[in-house]
């Protein structure tokens, strides 16, 4: 029998032109803290601990589109965060910077893109 070695998903990394000014929009709209900080590479997570976001500098980042069609760069993932108001969590996303997406797939989900361009949704428990 093979042992697997110890592992645990520590965070997400999004790749972006800019790692302090995304990490800045999902440290607002999260309230989450900065644990590291330097010019290429920004991680944050809640306060009690447990896995977070990380923002890695790639100057040739391609945002991707959403819906994606023929020869459109494809989103690989996305964050879904859930919610308790979707009217709230939508006003704040959009007044740190993001923006909706032209498309709405279901009464209960908005979808958003992020500064970078990465699409996320918020969505309210039940959706």
């Amino acid at each position: 029998m093979t042992t697997r070695p110890a592992a645990r998903l520590s965070a997400i990394v999004l790749d972006t032109p800019d790692p302090r000014s995304l990490a800045a929009f999902y440290q607002r709209l999260l309230g989450w803290e900065r644990r590291e900080d330097e010019a290429e590479w920004v991680r944050i997570g809640p306060a009690g601990g447990g896995p977070g976001l990380s923002f890695q500098a790639e100057a040739r980042h391609r945002a991707p589109t959403w819906p994606a069609g023929p020869g459109d760069q494809q989103m690989q993932l996305h964050l879904d965060l859930q919610v308790d108001d979707l009217d709230e969590a939508v006003a704040l996303a959009t007044s740190l910077g993001g923006r909706l997406a032209g498309e709405q797939p279901q009464e209960r989900v908005r979808v958003l893109v992020d500064p970078a361009g990465h699409p996320f949704c918020l969505f309210l428990a039940g959706a």
